[in-house]
Order: structure tokens, then C-alpha cells, then sequence
């Protein structure tokens, strides 16, 4: 096992993203992954059949929706989505970054399996066209399934 992180930064959906800890490095038992996003991204709806995901956030605002309930997080707060929990998050500053740390590990295969390497340290341009075919095959193969589209909430 590696105890080092060499994943760069990648283009994952409309985020700027990077593995600090992958599954490889701690025997699958946990992956870290800080994602930087623009205000209003919203992923697809979805739950993790395999993993429990918490999410810290690091700089600026993120509302996550888990289940029926919405947890509104700031800098140095955190909040659980458990798995088999329906849940989606949604940035409500200019830009905010966070971590994603998820146990067991799988998170970070799906993140490399969905995304770009990044071209720059940047986010991607907000119009980029997202592939939700491959996301949703990457998606399919780490255990979590897309509930609906960007935007959509869990009852």
C-alpha cells in the first residue's frame, strides 16, 4: 500500500476534484476526496449502497439534502449521508470547497472512473457538457445509482 497521494486533479461533472486518500492506500477501508465547486452545482440525486459519505466542508456554504432532512454546513462543519440513504448537495456561496470522506472506499474509483484529468487547476468552463451515460456506468459499477437529475431532491 502507498502512503502517498500522486492523484491529480480532475474535471468530475462540474467540480474541480482530487483523491488525497484512496482505497488503495488504506486497504479499501476509507477514501478522502476534496471537491471545489461553483454556486448552485448540484449532482444528480443519488445514494451509496456501499459507502457512508460525510461531508466537511473546508471554504464556503453547502446545503446537503439527506433523506428528508436539509443540513445547511458552513466552514468547518461537517454532516453524514449515510449509506442507502438518498442525498444530493447543493454550493450557496460564489464557490465553496469541501472534503468527501467516505468509508469503505469505492468513492475514489468512481471519481477517476467519471472524470478528466484537469487541464488546469481550475474548475471546468460552467457550461461544460457532462457525460451522464458514463457517469452513470461509473456510478453503476461502484454501487451507487442516480436517482434523478441535477437538481432533484430526496422526499
Amino acid at each position: 500500500m502507498s502512503s502517498t497521494s500522486t492523484t491529480e486533479p480532475r474535471w468530475f461533472i462540474h467540480n474541480l476534484a482530487r483523491v488525497h486518500v484512496s482505497g488503495e492506500m488504506t486497504g479499501d477501508r476509507m477514501a478522502v476526496v476534496e471537491s471545489v465547486g461553483r454556486e448552485g452545482d448540484m449532482p444528480p440525486l443519488h445514494v451509496h449502497h456501499r459507502e457512508d459519505e460525510t461531508f466537511y466542508v473546508l471554504a464556503g456554504r453547502l446545503t446537503l439534502f439527506v433523506g428528508g432532512e436539509r443540513i445547511e454546513l458552513g466552514a468547518g462543519e461537517c454532516a453524514n449521508a449515510p449509506r442507502g440513504v438518498p442525498h444530493v448537495y447543493r454550493v450557496d456561496s460564489p464557490t465553496a470547497r469541501w472534503l468527501a470522506i467516505c468509508g469503505p472506499a469505492g468513492f475514489d474509483r468512481f471519481l477517476i472512473a467519471a472524470s478528466d484529468p484537469a487541464p488546469a487547476e481550475a474548475l471546468p468552463p460552467a457550461d461544460a457538457p457532462v457525460d451522464l451515460e458514463r457517469v452513470g456506468a461509473a456510478a453503476a459499477a461502484a454501487g451507487i445509482e442516480l436517482l434523478g437529475p441535477p437538481g432533484a431532491l430526496p422526499e
